[in-house]
């Protein structure tokens, strides 16, 4: 498996918020994407999602609550829960989508 330097790859993406699997981990996807300035509506998935903020920042309305997700930050999106990327959100994301379970909270 070689190397991923995830800024430049994300960099080179052809457009913004359009993902590229980079592989996967067992059930787990990987994927990687290029956020820019513009909002990305509300989504719903039927899987866990974990938003890994490689550069940058994400800002996030979770089940009407803001969050913002810094660079070297990790953010759970359980199963069925509703999140809206707002404008202003810019760099790379790293994002894990695996099979829903319950999700085990960051350990301090």
């Amino acid at each position: 498996m070689p190397l991923c330097d995830l800024t430049s790859l994300a960099k080179a993406l052809p457009r913004a918020w359009q993902s590229t699997i980079l592989g996967r981990v067992g059930p787990a996807r990987v994927k990687l994407l290029r956020m820019d300035e513009m909002a990305y509506g509300e989504e719903v998935h039927d899987y866990n999602e974990a938003l890994l903020v490689i550069s940058g920042r994400m800002m996030l309305e979770v089940a009407g609550q803001p969050v913002t997700v810094e660079a070297g930050h990790l953010y759970l999106v359980e199963a069925g829960v509703a999140h809206t990327v707002l404008a202003g959100s810019h760099g790379s994301l790293v994002i894990i989508d695996v099979a829903p379970e319950p999700l085990t909270a960051c350990l301090p």
